[in-house]
C-alpha cells in the first residue's frame, strides 16, 4: 500500500512540475494609484515602480470605481486620470512599450470605492445596470490600451471576531444554538451569487473579440462560498486572486492583535482563515490550481499593546486599537515594509527609548503563520506596538507554498508599500519582497 502511495506522490509531484514548466507562474503586481496623491516619501508615481516591472507578468492599476447613478466605470482619484496623453491610466499602460509581454489590467473596486457601498449589489440586481457597466468597461479598456479587467468586487464582509469574556462567550454560544446570534451579512447572497455569475459571463463574452483578460479578486474578509459559483464561472475567468491577508486588522479587531496573513491554519483559530483553506476550497469546486493566484501584502498591520501583553509577543495579544501613524503611510495601524524594517533592531536605534525604541522581529520557522515584530510597553505602559507583516523571508515561504501546491502564482499588494528605494539594505536591494517571490517561483 505504501509503495503505491509513494508512486502516486511522485507522479503528482511530476505533474505539478510539468505544469509549471508549461505555464510560467503569474507574478501579479498591484499599483495603488492613491499613492500618487501622497506627499514626501509616500508619494509613488508610475515612474517609481519601473525597476520592478521586469519581475511582473501582470500589472494591475488600482482602482477604478462605479458611479451610483448610472453604474458606469469611473476614476476614483480625479478625471485627470483620464487625460489621454499623460493621465495615470496612460502612464501605466505606456509601460508596455518597454515591456511588451506585460499584461496591464484595470481593477474595479478593491475596497477603495467608499461612496454608496450598496451600489455593487444594486449593479448585480439589474440586468440594465450590468449592461451599462460592461459597455463602459470595454470603452475604458480600449481607449487606454488595457489588456483586461480585474473585478475586485466589493461584496459585504464577514463580521469581525469579538473578544468576549467567559460569560459573554457562553451567552454567544447559546444565541447561536437558538439561531439568534445576529443577521447574516447578506440575506440575498444566493441571488447575488447567481447575478455575479451572470456579470462574469457577460463581461467575458464581451471581451472575446479583443481577447481581454478577466480576473476576479476575492477581497479580504469576503466569504467566497457566498458569492462565487466556481463551477459556473471557471471557464470565464483567466485567474482568481485570493487577497489572503487582513484576517485581523486594528480597525476590525481593535482589542486583539493576531497573525494577519497565515498560510496554514493556526491553532485555536477559525480553520477557514488561511491561504491553504481558500485555495483548497476553490480547487475542490472545480477551479484549476493554475487559475489561483495568492495575494500577499507589502504592508503590515500594527496595534498598540498593553501592559499585560505576553513577553514573547506571541499572538493573540491584548491590544488597544491601531498603532500611531508612520511617516510614509500616514495611516494609523498601517506600516509599509520599509517603515517596519527600519523600526527593527539595528545599530542606529539599539539605544533609543520610548516611541523610537526598536521592534523585535520574530520569524516563523514553521512557515505556517508569517512574521511579526513587537515592542513591549515601557514602565508607564506606553509605546507598546505589535505588527504582523510579510518580509522577504515569509513572502518567499508563501511563494514556495504556491509552487508546491501547483497554484497559478503570487500577487503583490502593492508596489507602493514595497521597499522601492532599497532603504532596508542601504540602497542595495530594491523591491526585496518581489525579488524573493520571483526567485522562489522559478
Amino acid at each position: 500500500m505504501w509503495s503505491n502511495l509513494v508512486v502516486k506522490l511522485i507522479l503528482l509531484t511530476g505533474l505539478i512540475n510539468s505544469i509549471y514548466c508549461q505555464s510560467p507562474p503569474r507574478v501579479v503586481c498591484y499599483y495603488d494609484s492613491r499613492s500618487s496623491l501622497k506627499e514626501g516619501i509616500g508619494k509613488v508615481l508610475p515612474s517609481d515602480i519601473l525597476p520592478a516591472i521586469s519581475m511582473c507578468t501582470h500589472l494591475v492599476y488600482g482602482y477604478a470605481g462605479i458611479k451610483a447613478e448610472d453604474f458606469k466605470v469611473a476614476p476614483l482619484i480625479s478625471n485627470e486620470e483620464l487625460d489621454p496623453n499623460n493621465g495615470l491610466y496612460r502612464q501605466i499602460t505606456s509601460i508596455k512599450t518597454q515591456y511588451p509581454n506585460l499584461k496591464v489590467l484595470l481593477s474595479v473596486g478593491g475596497d477603495a470605492d467608499g461612496n454608496s457601498p450598496d451600489k455593487y449589489l444594486a449593479l448585480l440586481e439589474s440586468s440594465t445596470a450590468r449592461i451599462a457597466f460592461t459597455n463602459s468597461v470595454n470603452v475604458i479598456l480600449k481607449q487606454f490600451n488595457f489588456d483586461g479587467l480585474d473585478l475586485a468586487f466589493q461584496f459585504p464582509k464577514m463580521k469581525p471576531k469579538k473578544v468576549r469574556s467567559t460569560i459573554g462567550s457562553i451567552w454567544h454560544g447559546f444565541k447561536q444554538t437558538i439561531g439568534a446570534a445576529g443577521k447574516p451579512v447578506d440575506e440575498n447572497s444566493e441571488a447575488h451569487k447567481n447575478q455575479f455569475t451572470s456579470l462574469v459571463v457577460e463581461l467575458k463574452n464581451s471581451f472575446r473579440i479583443d481577447n481581454y483578460q478577466l480576473g476576479i479578486t476575492v477581497l479580504p474578509n469576503v466569504n467566497a462560498t457566498l458569492y462565487l459559483d466556481v463551477p459556473s464561472i471557471k471557464n470565464y475567468v483567466d485567474f482568481v486572486t485570493i487577497a489572503a491577508f487582513d484576517v485581523y486588522t486594528p480597525a476590525r479587531n481593535p482589542k486583539e492583535a493576531d497573525y494577519v496573513a497565515p498560510t496554514l491554519s493556526v491553532t485555536d483559530r477559525n480553520v477557514e482563515e488561511n491561504v491553504d483553506f481558500a485555495a483548497t476550497y476553490l480547487i475542490a469546486n472545480g477551479l484549476a490550481g493554475t487559475q489561483i493566484v495568492v495575494g500577499l501584502p507589502t504592508f503590515g498591520r500594527a496595534w498598540k499593546i498593553e501592559k499585560d501583553a505576553t513577553i514573547t509577543g506571541a499572538p493573540p495579544v491584548a491590544a488597544n486599537g491601531p498603532a500611531p501613524e508612520a511617516v510614509q503611510t500616514r495611516t494609523q495601524g498601517l506600516y509599509s515594509y520599509p517603515e517596519i524594517c527600519n523600526m527593527l533592531l539595528n545599530d542606529q536605534n539599539v539605544n533609543l527609548k520610548g516611541e523610537h525604541a526598536p521592534l523585535r522581529r520574530v520569524p516563523d520557522p514553521t512557515k505556517r503563520y508569517g512574521t511579526y515584530a513587537f515592542r513591549l510597553p515601557d514602565a508607564n505602559g506606553g509605546y507598546g506596538v505589535w505588527v504582523g507583516y510579510e518580509d522577504p523571508e515569509s513572502a518567499g515561504n508563501k511563494a514556495s507554498f504556491v509552487k508546491g501546491k501547483g497554484l497559478g502564482g503570487v500577487a503583490v499588494f502593492d508596489l507602493s508599500t514595497e521597499d522601492i528605494r532599497g532603504s532596508c539594505t542601504g540602497g542595495q536591494i530594491k523591491f526585496p519582497i518581489l525579488q524573493k517571490i520571483k526567485e522562489k517561483l522559478k
